[in-house]
């Protein structure tokens, strides 16, 4: 595809892609270590969904201020900053566990710092996309950002299991390393990620943070799209969380636990590959209400077979379209949204979607301990088919056409071209 080739000679966001793709990688092995580690340290489901839950409160809850942030600060050095941090924080980890005094708080404060950490990178990175390449070749960006977070899933689940087998704090120490990968890396690039002239004069944050939030608010799609994502967030991540959980309770070791997460991060490259070409020809409405429905098939074989393959094919399948889902929504949000606004409006579409992901490895290990798992997995199915009717019947998500067809839509320089 044209836009493959383009971005392959584009120095800036190869730079980027490389460097976050590294990271991500460590960020995922350390997230699929954090619940393990603390089950192992204390033997308890709900303290290890506790360890997730954390990190996802501090991300969440860091959104909307980081919006802001984006808006009005180089957002290279938000980046630098946020990977910094990431550095001393798993550091620290590694520390402790080489000297033998690894505890759980020390578990549980890292994990909340670095959730606050990735909330702070995530808008300043989608407000710099924009920026780094142009307005033809930001689906297919978008879509190569999917494909890094599946990559990621592919290797760390695996990686991270082999290195907690070898030595505790050894996963922490390699993240730590990928960290600073990626300090270095952004430190590379050249465009000037600097906030626009709109957007550069002094108000205060919370007139600013309800410019980005009326923005969302009064465009319909937005609106529908917050409620449906942030329910599905919750569905589908307590749905995972609790297979993984069901899976650690009937003993099964931590490698074949990290196989699960590889297969459905090989469907999501596979899903990432494929996400230009689906989102270039079906509509965006059309495609986001068949996402909307991809897993509700799939709670069925996972319910009656508590088993790492049968977990896996089906995780797998749940996430073909989702790349391609993902990618469109994006494009389609930044393509609507003043470059002057992009970093608040990303901010306040990220934050109601995520709001509710905190709650999701808590509410599995509850239904797991109070139902058993598979009368929790197929209520999880239920609650999927009720959620998968808020895009299914809403006129606002179904009309928006093809990217082709998104003219009428756009708002005036909303995509500007990148710098020579």
């Amino acid at each position: 595809m044209p836009a493959y080739r383009t971005l392959a000679r584009n120095h800036d966001f190869r730079a980027l892609w490389i460097g976050q793709t590294v990271s991500e990688v460590g960020s995922r092995m350390s997230m699929f270590v954090f619940p393990l580690l603390a089950y192992l340290l204390t033997g308890s489901a709900l303290v290890a969904a506790a360890a997730e839950a954390l990190h996802l409160l501090g991300l969440a809850g860091a959104l909307l201020p980081a919006g802001v942030l984006a808006d009005r600060v180089d957002r290279r050095r938000i980046m630098r900053a946020a990977s910094g941090a990431g550095v001393c924080l798993y550091s620290s980890l590694a520390v402790a566990g080489a000297l033998g005094a690894l505890t759980v708080p020390h578990l549980m404060v890292v994990a909340l710092l670095t959730g606050v950490g990735a909330g702070v990178f995530m808008p300043a990175e989608i407000a710099a996309l924009p920026l780094v390449v142009t307005r033809e070749e930001l689906p297919t960006a978008l879509s190569q950002n999917q494909a890094r977070l599946h990559v990621a899933a592919l290797v760390s689940a695996p990686l991270g299991g082999l290195l907690l087998g070898v030595l505790r704090w050894l996963p922490f120490a390699v993240d730590a390393v990928t960290f600073a990968f990626s300090w270095v890396l952004l430190g590379r690039l050249h465009t000037d990620l600097s906030p626009t002239s709109a957007s550069s004069g002094r108000r205060r944050p919370w007139a600013e943070l309800a410019e980005g939030v009326r923005f969302v608010w009064s465009r319909p799609f937005f609106r529908v799209l917050m409620m449906w994502s942030a329910l599905t967030n919750l569905a589908v991540n307590a749905l995972f969380f609790l297979a993984v959980l069901r899976l650690v309770g009937s003993g099964t070791d931590a490698v074949h636990i990290g196989l699960v997460e590889a297969v459905a991060g090989a469907a999501g490259i596979t899903g990432a590959v494929l996400a230009p070409w689906l989102v270039e020809r079906l509509a965006t409405g059309h495609l986001t209400v068949a996402i909307a429905w991809s897993f509700v098939p799939l709670v069925v074989p996972m319910a009656l077979w508590n088993e790492p393959l049968v977990v896996a094919a089906a995780l797998g399948t749940g996430m073909l379209l989702n790349p391609a889902g993902n990618a469109g929504i994006a494009s389609y949000r930044i393509a609507v949204t003043p470059p002057e606004l992009v970093g608040r409006v990303q901010s306040t579409s990220q934050f109601v979607s995520m709001s509710a992901m905190p709650l999701a490895p808590l509410l599995a290990g509850v239904m797991l301990e109070a139902w058993g798992g598979s009368a929790a997995i197929l209520a999880l199915g239920a609650f999927i088919v009720v959620v998968a009717c808020l895009p299914t019947f809403s006129r606002s998500v179904r009309a928006v056409p093809r990217p082709a067809a998104w003219e009428r839509f756009v708002a005036p320089g909303a995509v500007a071209s990148p710098a020579a």
